[in-house]
């Protein structure tokens, strides 16, 4: 394994929920890296945010490590969950609560249930 998918897989196994996205939680550089941590931040999900754009090695081996061409990319629980499209749609569905119920990730359930309520 090269250096960037030690640290990568480092990042995976030391967070329950990892964002690999470009900026940070706080201040996203683009529309679906911002939509994925908008939603993990008003659901109260707690999670690691990961800037590809202040590191190029992680934000092409994250690429290489999921096999997954754009960012951003959900991990939860050493798994990968998705991008900004999968995660939107999880989400509207409820099976983004049901993954995070299921792996013990906290969040908050009314939240999650007045999104689906605003894009009913």
């Amino acid at each position: 394994m090269s250096d960037v998918t030690n640290r990568i897989q480092g990042m995976i196994d030391s967070n329950d929920v990892v964002l690999f996205m470009k900026g940070t939680k706080e201040m996203p550089q683009c529309g679906f890296s911002s939509r994925v941590a908008g939603v993990l931040n008003y659901m109260g999900v707690p999670f690691q945010d990961v800037d590809v754009l202040s590191d190029a090695d992680v934000r092409q081996g994250i690429k290489e490590f999921s096999d997954w061409p754009t960012i951003p990319q959900l991990y939860v629980k050493g798994e990968f969950v998705g991008g900004c499209d999968i995660i939107t749609e999880m989400t509207l569905s409820g099976e983004l609560d049901q993954l995070f119920s299921k792996q013990g990730v906290v969040f908050d359930q009314a939240a999650a249930d007045k999104i689906r309520e605003a894009n009913a």
